[in-house]
Order: C-alpha cells, then sequence, then structure tokens
C-alpha cells in the first residue's frame, strides 16, 4: 500500500513572511498609482482629453452656427418666393424680385470649367514632379507652384482683366469662333460678341487659380507611395504610365479625389477673381462669351448696397444655396470614396 503524502502545510513563521509579502507589493503598486507623478500624468491626459475635445466640438458649433444664421437671413425670401427662387431669372432690386438661378447657373458652369481645366494640368504637374523631374528641378518647380497657391484672388483678377481679357478677346475667342463655333450642337457655346470678359473668361481664370491647389495635394500623395511597390512594377517590366496607372492612382485615390473636391470648393466660393473678369450681368446666355454672374460675385457686388429687407434676404438666400452646394459636392465625394473602397478586390 502507498502512503499518502502529507499535504504541504507551511509553518506560522513562513505563512506569516508570504502575506507581509503580499500586502507590502499591495501598498507598493497603491503608492505608485496614487503617487505626485501618476497624478500629475492624470491630469495632463484629462485635460487633453477635453481640450482637444472642445476643438473638435468648436468647428462642429461653427459650422451650426453659420448654417442657423443663414437661414434665419433668407426666411423672408424664402417664404416671399419660396422654391421658384431657384428657377427664377428675374433679379430686380427695385420692384423686389429676385431669383437666384442666373447666380447658381453661372457658379456652377464656371466651376465645372475651372475644373476641366485644372484637373489634367494639376495631374500632369503632381506626376512630372514626383516621377519624371530631375532632382535639380523639382525644388525649385515644387517651390513655384506652391508660390502661385499664396497669390492672393483679387490679383489674379486684376491679371485677368487687365492682361488676359484684351488677349483672349484678341486671340482666343476669334480662334474659339471660328473652329469650335462652326460644330452644330456645341457652337453655341462660342458665339457672340468677342470683348474678353465673360463666363469662359471667368471659367479660365478660376482654373488657372485651383491649379496649385489640387497640384500640391496631388504631389504630396503621389510621394507617399512606397518606393518598393513602384520598384516590384518596374521590375517586371512595367511602362511609367502603367506603374502610375496601376499603383499609384490606385494607392492614392483617396488623397487625388480629396485635392480635386479642394479646388473645386476653392472654385465655387471665389469672390474677387470672378467680380473682375465675370461681367457682372443678370442675364442667361448660350454663349459662354456673353457676361453672366455667380453666387459670389452678387454678394459681393451687392451686399454693401441692398437696403430692402427682401433684398437682403434674398442674398443670405443666395448664400445658403452656396453652402448646400459645396455640401453635396462633398458628400458626394465622400460617397465615391465609399464606393470605392467597397469595389476594391471585386473583379
Amino acid at each position: 500500500m502507498s502512503v499518502p503524502s502529507a499535504p504541504n502545510v507551511l509553518s506560522p513563521e513562513a505563512a506569516m513572511t508570504e502575506k507581509l509579502e503580499k500586502n507590502m507589493a499591495t501598498t507598493s503598486q497603491y503608492s505608485v498609482a496614487n503617487s505626485p507623478t501618476m497624478r500629475k500624468q492624470k491630469l495632463q491626459d484629462f485635460l487633453f482629453h477635453k481640450i482637444t475635445f472642445s476643438f473638435a466640438l468648436f468647428v462642429l458649433v461653427v459650422l451650426v452656427g453659420i448654417v442657423v444664421s443663414l437661414v434665419y437671413g433668407a426666411m423672408p425670401a424664402m417664404k416671399e418666393f419660396g422654391f421658384a427662387f431657384i428657377t427664377t431669372i428675374e433679379w430686380d432690386p427695385i420692384n423686389d424680385k429676385f431669383g437666384g438661378m442666373i447666380a447658381i447657373v453661372g457658379t456652377l458652369v464656371t466651376s465645372i470649367i475651372a475644373l476641366l481645366i485644372a484637373f489634367p494640368v494639376s495631374f500632369g504637374i503632381a506626376l512630372f514632379l514626383t516621377e519624371i523631374c530631375p532632382t535639380w528641378l523639382k525644388r525649385p518647380l515644387g517651390t513655384a507652384v506652391e508660390l502661385l497657391a499664396g497669390v492672393p484672388s483679387i490679383i489674379y483678377g486684376m491679371w485677368g482683366l487687365f492682361v488676359f481679357a484684351p488677349f483672349f478677346s484678341t486671340y482666343g475667342q476669334p480662334f474659339l469662333a471660328n473652329t469650335l463655333g462652326k460644330l452644330p450642337v456645341i457652337g453655341q457655346l462660342f458665339s457672340g460678341s468677342m470683348i474678353g470678359i465673360g463666363v469662359l473668361t471667368a471659367g479660365i481664370i478660376l482654373g488657372i487659380m485651383i491649379i496649385p491647389f489640387i497640384a500640391s495635394v496631388m504631389r504630396d500623395v503621389f510621394e507617399i507611395v512606397p518606393p518598393v511597390l513602384k520598384e516590384s512594377a518596374y521590375g517586371l517590366g512595367c511602362t511609367r504610365w502603367e506603374v502610375v496607372r496601376k499603383i499609384v492612382l490606385p494607392y492614392t485615390k483617396a488623397g487625388v479625389i480629396g485635392g480635386v473636391m479642394l479646388g473645386l470648393g476653392r472654385a465655387l466660393g471665389e469672390t474677387m477673381a470672378i467680380t473682375f473678369v465675370i461681367g457682372n450681368a443678370h442675364r442667361l446666355n448660350w454663349s459662354l462669351f456673353s457676361g453672366g454672374n455667380s453666387i459670389a460675385s452678387t454678394l459681393a457686388n451687392e451686399f454693401a448696397e441692398a437696403e430692402s429687407e427682401l433684398h437682403i434676404a434674398s442674398l443670405f438666400l443666395l448664400g445658403l444655396i452656396l453652402f448646400v452646394i459645396t455640401f453635396i459636392v462633398l458628400a458626394s465625394a465622400k460617397l465615391l470614396l465609399l464606393s470605392m473602397k467597397k469595389k476594391e478586390g471585386v473583379k
């Protein structure tokens, strides 16, 4: 028969020693957790969290405040004209008859023209600076692009009015009228008086303005592509364009779309440059050579001179519409990114 082993019983002295050690460990942990250094770090972390949260909340409060002020200021015009304000062409401050269709169309048309010009040019600039440009030329060209982004908009407007408009009326508009103006469908867009200022001129100036913004963002996002990905593609025999199309663009599509939306937002809200060259005419015309108006230029020209309550409210309503247009553009870009992300890996 096997004899059962005796249980491992500690002596009274050993049990007391183990209990004292446990108490000392607990006391040490409690003292460390409640030391002045730990309390200071906890306080700093708490303050940092609350301060950064207040900064983020401040942005939301400002946004809500802007929307509320625009809605409040536009309320008389909304009650008087309703949804017809968007589809009405008439803008008559003398008889208090207002419609925003001319300004809305002018804003959208000039922004689309600007984006059609700026996107391919900006893409080419960013691609050249990151993939093709020699090292000794990369820094001067990058600095030049950033300097163009810092030029005030009124300088672009003055240059457009006194330099570009005369040149465009002498050479650009006759060329377009004699070429594209002869086509059966789009010919109406390039017909009419050639005075140099108008919707097309405003779109071109806007395009020149937003090129540095889009190009700078695209250049920055192209530079974050890991070199090993591009080197692997080159090692497999891909051409430079194939590397850009299959490696760079898929990797940076979110940044590219963000840069385009940044430039489009700048074009939608531009004021002074548009005011100089768009013609400031409250009329609709199929010809891009004719004068027009935009929401921003209308606000800049008439807000200081508006006297009647309905006139001021109509200007507030135009500002609210511009805010809504910008929100729709940004929301569409976000939805596009989400859709592209869902389709990743799906053939």
